[in-house]
């Protein structure tokens, strides 16, 4: 029977490494857009019950630090450099950028617009990225090339597109039919569009959250460099982001009520937005990443916004506006011309990589080879035949 099991674990093993790899990474894409998507969903649902926007994040990192923190400990202990001041107080801005201020404006963003409008912004993170590595210098541009001029038009699509979801809002052009019905009939009242937000003060909250999550993709490479542990360093961030959401809520969040968890919605909700949205989401980049490339991980951001379009006007009823529509495609579009520059960019340094290298070792060749007529014909010996 022993035999038996083994040879059906050993089968099991086998068929997976029979899957191919680039299948694999589409899957888990996929999987992470959806993923996403219903974390834009979820969220939006407990805010509407009313969860705080200050204790929702404090629960969520606590989560994604518990289940980070022992993999970071046990897996990365081989490449993780010893602890200094410098490094912790790197760690701590991050946390203030990448957590706290990305989270923040993230919520009062959502809370104000709609999910789908949450996501479709945030496909101007890769462009906006792009954009601060250009003034960091960072990212070099060439307008005589097609590439360049591609990063720079997409560049100014994506800002284009974010300006048009902030300031202009337009007509609704697809009402759907009302949501579907949860048992809980006050929960179901709270459900739909932010009827009597601030939509522009919203979108402008978003801009911001994709601003902070632009800085800390670009703040955070050079840190990654002097230490390289990737789940180390997010751990170290999610212990950080708890601690400033705790000092912004004794200020703050004076409800003592606000602390409990009142139904089993806003429970899922915390559950689904650290194991899901922040644990298993960066564990599953970080894999794409590695294998894929960045380029492959950043096509796949318009996915989630049309699994966010679909889902929250399904389950909350969400109205589709004209000017979140055309800001959406101009966004889209935007990105693929980024990411389009950036594959052409990334093929033709290879191929002058490869050329330089190539000429090398041909100058390396032809230096060990001397010419003939260098070569004396006859032996220099004195010995006479």
């Amino acid at each position: 029977m022993a035999d038996a099991g083994g040879g059906s674990a050993a089968a099991g093993g086998g068929k997976m490494k029979m899957i191919p790899e680039k299948f694999q990474l589409h899957l888990a894409m996929l999987a992470l857009q959806f993923g996403y998507a219903g974390f834009h969903v979820i969220s939006r649902t407990a805010l509407n019950m009313g969860i705080s926007k200050i204790v929702f994040p404090v629960y969520r990192n606590i989560l994604a630090f518990v289940l980070l923190a022992p993999f970071a400990f046990f897996l990365e202990k081989k490449e993780r450099p010893s602890l200094t001041w410098n490094f912790l107080i790197q760690f701590f801005l991050l946390a203030v950028v990448g957590i706290t201020a990305n989270q923040g404006f993230y919520l009062l963003g959502l809370d104000n617009t709609s999910p789908t409008f949450a996501s479709a912004i945030q496909n101007s993170v890769p462009a906006i990225t792009f954009l601060m590595a250009l003034i960091l210098r960072l990212e070099r541009v060439r307008l005589d090339r097609r590439d360049g001029i591609s990063k720079v038009a997409g560049t100014l699509f994506c800002v284009v597109g974010a300006s048009v979801i902030t300031l202009y809002k337009g007509p609704t052009i697809y009402s759907p039919e009302p949501p579907l019905r949860i048992p809980a009939a006050a929960v179901v009242g709270k459900l739909g569009d932010a009827k009597g937000k601030n939509w522009t003060l919203g979108c402008i909250y978003l801009i911001g959250h994709c601003l902070s999550w632009s800085s800390w993709l670009v703040l955070q490479a050079p840190v990654l460099k002097k230490y390289p542990a990737r789940l180390s360093v997010t751990s170290y961030q999610c212990f950080f982001g708890v601690l400033q959401f705790l000092l912004i809520a004794a200020f703050l969040e004076r409800d003592s009520q606000a602390w409990l968890i009142h139904s089993g919605t806003e429970l899922f909700s915390v559950f689904y937005a650290g194991i899901v949205a922040s644990g298993i989401a960066f564990a599953v980049q970080i894999w794409c990443i590695d294998r894929g490339g960045p380029v492959f991980v950043a096509v796949y951001q318009p996915v989630q916004t049309l699994v966010v379009a679909i889902t929250a006007s399904v389950f909350l009823g969400e109205e589709f506006y004209l000017g979140g529509i055309i800001g959406a495609a101009l966004i889209i579009a935007g990105l693929y011309l980024v990411l389009w520059g950036k594959n052409q960019e990334g093929k033709r340094t290879a191929s002058e990589k490869a050329l330089m290298i190539q000429s090398s070792a041909d100058h390396c060749a032809a230096a060990q080879i001397k010419p003939s007529i260098s070569q004396p014909l006859l032996s220099q010996s004195n010995e006479i035949v």
